[in-house]
């Protein structure tokens, strides 16, 4: 998992990256409606790329962050001093314990700079058969609160076959083509 976390004046936001075996590729990018600083943003992008994987059923991760400050604190490295941070690393520490084994490595920037095209990649639409790009909008911090994930649904090619998935529904003449396309694809979670 490739994490990174930002903020400026204009927006806040993370990007993660799971790679997983067979060539397994999911990007996500968020946007935070709330305004935070970077290390909180850095902490939010582990913090659901660690949610991501082992809703993904992942039970080895391997984290890798630019962020030193953030990996050096989730080591126990540093020292967590101030309230805000202390909460993301006591939620990060209960989630790791989910999994088998959690590792976290700090990377240069440079090499990190596959999740600094993530959010370049959310404009564009390219074709592949193992990645797919989702975006989801935080309307407030992952810590403390049940529901923070806000879903932006948009219209694409893989609605109809989800649609067709999950409630067996399409138009009748479409229904020898859906049955046949669908095969291809499985549904999870």
């Amino acid at each position: 998992m490739y994490a990174d976390g930002s903020s400026n004046k204009a927006e806040c936001g993370a990007r993660i990256i799971l790679e997983g075996l067979g060539g397994f590729i999911l990007e996500q990018a968020l946007k935070f409606r709330s305004k935070a600083t970077n290390n909180p943003a850095e902490y939010e992008a582990i913090l659901v790329g660690l949610n991501l994987a082992y809703n993904m059923g992942a039970h080895e991760v391997t984290c890798k962050s630019d962020s030193q400050l953030v990996v050096g604190q989730i080591k126990r490295e540093f020292e967590v001093k101030e309230p805000m941070l202390q909460s993301y690393y006591n939620t990060i520490s209960n989630l790791i314990t989910r999994f088998k084994k959690v590792m976290v490595e700090h990377i240069c920037r440079e090499d990190n700079t596959r999740v600094d095209a993530l959010s370049r990649l959310a404009r564009t639409k390219k074709k592949s058969h193992h990645r797919s790009l989702v975006q989801i909008y935080l309307k407030h911090s992952n810590v403390g609160e049940v529901e923070c994930l806000v879903i932006i649904e948009v219209e694409t090619w893989m609605n109809m076959i989800i649609q067709y998935l999950q409630l067996g529904i399409c138009k009748p003449e479409e229904e020898k083509t859906m049955r046949q396309q669908c095969v291809r694809y499985t549904m999870i979670d």
